[in-house]
């Protein structure tokens, strides 16, 4: 690699961790990179997923204020995460790509639709509840933990939009402020992205000198993303998560 290479995985490691950290899809950033400069698209992927696991973390303790109260969710879909991000890892090298990757696109698409009338469908469930007087789940009951576990299952794969589809899952069936979800999601993707690295370790090629590369500038990005994402208002937020969305779609369909 290059000096001019290493200076370019370096720059996508800081913009993944950025924007993983303010929404996700940070592979989309460095995972292209990685193929450019010369590295088989499966030493890319987890090379990428191992590089990122500093800035999961980074981006996680720069919303730890976000964290406060949220403990048993944690633990309850911490659990969830590390099945599915493991299953994932598994096919990863189990399965064709292409079986998979058929689906990523629409998958994407369900989530950003789901992240647009999210206001207007828990609205319309809380209101649905009240005629009903019947309560939700506090942490979103079985239908989210399947959401959850399958979304994470896609992250330990391939991760590309992973945080659009936790964030769309959780706005939906949790009544919980949208900059509190963001932190949850954080700790999602370092529970999913670090045990996939971890598997990954004892069967996979590594090109440790793009891991050293991307967990440095993730971990950096990470801190940015977090002082950025806190300030930016839920319906921002929102236009942020739809426009990277919309641009994984588009990358994946044109790949």
């Amino acid at each position: 690699m290059s000096i001019w290479e290493a200076l370019a995985v370096f720059v996508a490691g800081i913009g993944a961790g950025t924007i993983n950290t303010i929404v996700g899809s940070g592979t989309l950033i460095t995972f292209p990179v990685l193929l450019a400069v010369g590295l088989p698209p499966i030493t890319a992927n987890v090379s990428n997923t191992l590089g990122l696991v500093p800035g999961s973390l980074s981006g996680a303790i720069g919303y730890r204020r976000e964290l406060s109260g949220q403990r048993r969710r944690i633990v309850r879909f911490g659990v969830t995460a590390f099945i599915g991000g493991l299953a994932g890892a598994v096919l990863l090298l189990a399965l064709p790509s292409e079986a998979f990757d058929a689906i990523v696109p629409a998958l994407i698409a369900v989530a950003l639709v789901l992240v647009v009338a999210q206001p207007r469908l828990s609205a319309a469930l809380r209101a649905r509840r009240a005629r009903t007087g019947t309560t939700g789940h506090r942490d979103g009951g079985i239908a989210l933990l399947t959401g959850l576990l399958c979304a994470s299952v896609y992250g330990g794969y391939f991760g590309a939009a992973q945080g659009v589809l936790y964030l769309s899952l959780m706005g939906l069936l949790l009544n919980e402020d949208l900059q509190r979800l963001n932190a949850l999601k954080n700790v999602l993707a370092v529970v999913v992205n670090g045990v996939a690295a971890i598997f990954f370790l004892f069967v996979a090629e590594f090109d440790w000198t793009a891991v050293v590369l991307i967990a440095v500038g993730s971990a950096l990005g990470g801190q940015i993303g977090a002082k950025v994402g806190r300030r930016l208002p839920p319906t921002v937020l929102r236009g942020v998560i739809v426009a990277v969305g919309l641009a994984a779609i588009a990358q994946l369909l044109l790949n």
